[in-house]
């Protein structure tokens, strides 16, 4: 088949996220399907851009056709990156005849995370004769409203309203990384048997191929292991979102021999938290590390914390990528989030528990040092199975596949 998807922010592993397209379309190709994906020549998102000169000039990515727009950078989430959206959907829809007529797709994904990209999406598969499916990864436009604090009459958010009506009643199925949005959706106008709940997950190849960490790295974490009976670990963004200052406050209730606490990554919060643990000599914080070192970092801790803030978009369900990356390492994970979709609870590869209150961090660390390590072992490779059996690309990219054979 001629798979078309639109995503304004995709990227690739040279040029940094997002990457469940470009994860999704290599599988796609290597099943025999020729896949193009529509992006901005510039997202906030990626770490490095494409080189772009004029609009949708084509790039060869491991089989998949990318073809890139011109957009315009932007900074914060102000006006220019508006215009950028503008620009993005703008080109797609006057350019939608002649995209139909040469490229002929057979399926059209709208993939962008905000629901202004189904209106060219919608005219490309009418004209096409394509199947039409919309994937939402981010509640557009009640995120915003909810946690941006605008206003549902503000002419952006209207005009956000208006998209996402369209591509509930329009669109032929919709894909959602949030496994409890249905309800929502429906009120707007989607037909319940048009929702299809296909999760994020991990890249086995990535973990097949994974990088040795650099020496000093590893001779750190080894010193480490040698202080502390349990070495808890968290990797990632260091920001408020994640609620890690609960987890440092918890860990001073115990003896430094007891637990060892480590943080891998940058953000905007860190500075606050090396000055939140300047006194204690078991919290230690590493410089990022290279993506396809992480692998080999989780194989030389004992845990992993993944925690966050209460949120109420949560209610919809969540999907951390570096939950499938945490399971995949077959480590427990000690997991203090609020959200209906528990993988923790359902996979019995951790210890859950509530979110934003330190004192139940104490008693799940506590529970963590007190297990044996067989029963630690034993979490964890409930959690592997798990993204074995069910959460990775060539196994969700086969279960996206299937709708594209619906016969309606």
């Amino acid at each position: 088949m001629n798979i078309l998807l639109l995503n304004h922010y995709a990227g690739s592993p040279e040029m940094g996220m997002e990457f469940r397209p470009y994860y999704f379309a290599r599988e796609w190709v290597k099943m025999g399907h020729s896949v193009k994906i529509v992006a901005g020549d510039f997202s906030h998102l990626r770490t490095k851009q494409p080189e772009v000169k004029r609009d949708f000039q084509k790039e060869i990515i491991d089989g998949i056709e990318y073809r890139w727009v011109k957009t315009g950078s932007y900074k914060g989430n102000g006006v220019q990156r508006a215009f950028s959206m503008f620009r993005f959907v703008g080109k797609l829809f006057i350019h939608s005849s002649k995209i139909a007529k040469i490229w002929k797709p057979d399926v059209v994904i709208a993939s962008s995370t905000y629901p202004l990209d189904t209106y060219p999406a919608q005219r490309i598969a009418k004209k096409a004769k394509a199947k039409l499916i919309h994937e939402v990864h981010d509640m557009w436009p009640i995120t915003p409203i909810e946690i941006g604090g605008m206003s549902k009459y503000h002419p952006f958010i209207i005009l956000l309203q208006l998209a996402e009506n369209s591509f509930c009643k329009h669109s032929d199925y919709v894909v959602s990384v949030l496994p409890n949005a249905k309800e929502y959706l429906k009120r707007h106008g989607m037909a319940e048997n048009k929702f299809i709940f296909i999760s994020n997950g991990v890249v086995l190849s990535e973990w097949e191929s994974r990088e040795k960490l650099p020496d000093r790295t590893k001779l750190l974490i080894e010193q480490i292991k040698k202080k502390h009976e349990f070495v808890l670990c968290f990797f990632g963004s260091h920001t408020k979102s994640y609620a890690l200052e609960y987890i440092i406050d918890a860990v001073k209730y115990f003896d430094i021999t007891k637990i060892g606490l480590v943080f891998v990554g940058d953000g905007g919060d860190k500075k606050n938290l090396i000055k939140r643990s300047e006194n204690y000599k078991n919290i230690y914080f590493f410089d990022p590390i290279p993506k396809k070192c992480i692998p080999s970092f989780l194989e030389n801790i004992d845990g992993i914390y993944i925690g966050a803030l209460n949120n109420r978009m949560f209610r919809f369900g969540i999907a951390m990528n570096k939950l499938f990356d945490s399971m995949m390492s077959g480590k427990p994970i000690l997991y203090a989030v609020n959200a209906p979709n528990n993988y923790i609870k359902k996979y019995q590869c951790g210890i859950s528990v509530e979110a934003e209150n330190v004192e139940a961090l104490r008693k799940g660390i506590e529970i963590f040092i007190n297990k044996i390590e067989e029963e630690r072992l034993k979490l964890g490779d409930n959690g592997r199975e798990a993204v074995l059996k069910y959460y990775n690309y060539k196994v969700l990219a086969k279960e996206f596949e299937k709708i594209f054979r619906i016969v309606d």
